[in-house]
């Protein structure tokens, strides 16, 4: 019965964000511990986010600013003539001017909005603001205008001193695998970890957890790669064409225009930023940059050396 809900709602409408509330009414959230914090629907858990906002006048000082916690699904990107990346647009929806009410001028002021993510899910979804209204034609005219997206993306600077600070632990694994990748490219030896030579046997890939313990489905480091593109091809938000394209292995994804699949490469989906009536990235998907667990597999380990691993829980697998 969920699956024949959620089957109706991607038919009925074109809104991600609509989309992602009709989920989350028929997919319940999951939690481990009594201390865990556990959402209400999967959608919250693994997609949702949470920013701090701070509200202030600025037309008087008589008012004291006020501070709230909003939940989204999906960051917006804004564009205008000066934005050229999707960093920059993102940045710019955090802060924004809101007429309303002013209970101490007793009339509408307008206020400055200023918001800061404070938690972070396994899954960002972020979505471009390409329509607007025409009030001249009556339509909902589209923004075709060239916006780069990348590959692999860091949300760190958008995030409150408190989320940064609890990133860094995720971080630093990150870091120090890079820089044993650097040691072992100076010393000139052909010394492959564990994580290479899976690669190369085709076998699994063991991975640090991608959330924190407390919070399943967040993400514990602000590391994405992209996952999956929608685009839209048309001029306005009523008529056109909508496709999907979504990432297979590595640099292998899979165009999915209707009935017809076809395999392209990274350097495709990356001309998906705009510019033209071609197809134009309309939501973009991110997932979890995962941390492969660095062990040296090298003959001369002594058996101190060779203790086992703690086993680490593998986290649920969205792909």
């Amino acid at each position: 019965k969920p699956c024949l809900h959620i089957r109706e709602a991607v038919v009925s409408t074109q809104s991600t964000g609509e989309l992602m509330r009709m989920m989350s009414e028929y997919l319940p959230g999951q939690g481990s511990t009594n201390t865990e914090t556990v959402r209400k629907s999967f959608i919250e858990q693994y997609f949702g986010g949470e920013n701090i906002t701070t509200m202030k006048c600025s037309e008087t000082d008589a008012e004291p600013e006020t501070k709230a916690v909003e939940k989204w699904t999906q960051l917006r990107c804004h564009i205008n003539t000066d934005v050229r990346y999707m960093q920059l647009g993102l940045t710019m929806g955090l802060k924004e001017n809101i007429e309303k009410t002013s209970s101490t001028l007793g009339r509408n002021a307008v206020y400055v909005k200023t918001s800061n993510v404070n938690r972070l899910p396994s899954y960002l979804t972020i979505n471009f603001i390409r329509f607007f209204y025409k009030e001249k034609e009556n339509i909902n005219a589209k923004v075709l205008k060239d916006i780069k997206f990348p590959m692999e993306y860091d949300a760190f600077e958008l995030c409150t001193p408190e989320l940064k600070e609890k990133l860094a632990p995720g971080r630093d694994q990150f870091e120090a695998i890079r820089q044993k990748k650097i040691e072992k490219e100076l010393s000139g030896k052909d010394i492959k970890n564990k994580h290479d030579l899976a690669k190369e046997d085709n076998k699994e890939v063991r991975y640090e957890p991608h959330s924190f313990p407390d919070d399943t489905g967040s993400s514990n480091s602000g590391y994405y790669e992209l996952q999956a593109v929608l685009t839209h091809q048309g001029r306005s938000s009523s008529s056109g064409h909508y496709v999907a394209w979504v990432r297979h292995k590595e640099d292998n994804w899979i165009k999915c225009d209707d009935e017809k699949l076809s395999i392209v490469k990274d350097e495709d989906v990356l001309k998906l930023s705009g510019g033209g009536d071609w197809h134009v990235a309309y939501t973009l998907l991110y997932g979890p940059k995962r941390c492969p667990i660095w062990e040296e597999d090298s003959k001369e380990d002594t058996k101190e050396d060779k203790k086992e691993e703690p086993v680490v829980p593998e986290m649920e697998k969205m792909e």
